[in-house]
């Protein structure tokens, strides 16, 4: 079941995002979170920090299993998603780190990493919610517009569109690793409950594409329609295209 909630802006997205993990963990301390990385839930993961500083969310229990990660960049490199990860919620909070994971981009065998992770998530009795965002093209994870829907983590080529978008952290477009290793789609859809978030205008198309337009892996976020348990928290801008039967207000 797919359920939609549009809130007036970015900060009201987070917030209602972050107060979705709070209640996760409220219910379950030992919670294992599917996290994601980008620009759309920083806002939520300085929610979650604040949290954690007011005493009302503790994370000594939770496991976490980020979605992606370039390959080729060691962590210590400030455009790696540990770097990311760390940066903007990893060392505000009282997590432990054997109970961090992120894919090793720097793998020397990067198929025993890509099935290990796969061991890994399956060995904690998988993810209770994972957190999504979306690309312009309407990938989850890294998993870009293919023919055919990715089962486990993997290696994938980044389109162009994906490495132009996300050339704005780097210092030119040719810094931008050409290639990263991600969750496959079914990896994301065993999730018990999913939450997707999405902000701005240019997204709007993507998330139309996703709520209404046909399951194909051309729309990666499409096969979400199928899922059991999944939120969409948009601002008003990324549901400009969607119709108000089709969502609730925050």
């Amino acid at each position: 079941m797919m359920r939609i909630l549009v809130c007036e802006n970015y900060d009201e997205m987070s917030k209602k995002a972050a107060q979705m993990i709070l209640s996760q963990i409220t219910l379950k301390p030992n919670s294992v979170l599917g996290l994601a990385t980008g620009s759309t839930p920083i806002g939520m993961y300085g929610n979650l920090v604040k949290m954690y500083q007011s005493g009302v969310l503790d994370f000594s229990e939770v496991q976490t299993f980020n979605l992606d990660e370039y390959y080729g960049l060691p962590e210590s490199n400030d455009q790696s998603y540990h770097y990311f990860m760390n940066e903007h919620l990893f060392k505000h909070v009282n997590i432990l780190k054997e109970n961090i994971h992120i894919p090793n981009g720097m793998a020397s065998d990067i198929e025993a990493e890509c099935a290990n992770y796969d061991a890994a998530i399956a060995n904690s009795e998988g993810i209770d919610i994972q957190v999504l965002g979306i690309g312009n093209n309407a990938h989850i994870g890294f998993n870009e517009p293919t023919i055919l829907f990715e089962k486990g983590t993997h290696v994938v080529e980044l389109d162009e569109s994906t490495r132009e978008a996300n050339a704005r952290f780097f210092n030119s477009l040719e810094e931008v690793p050409k290639q990263a290793i991600t969750m496959g789609t079914g990896s994301i859809f065993k999730s018990r409950k999913i939450m997707l978030l999405a902000s701005g205008a240019g997204k709007a198309k993507a998330i139309y594409d996703t709520v209404h337009g046909k399951v194909r892996p051309e729309v990666p976020a499409s096969i979400l329609q199928f899922h059991s348990d999944i939120v969409l928290i948009l601002d008003a801008e990324a549901a400009s295209l969607l119709s108000e039967e089709d969502y609730k207000r925050c």
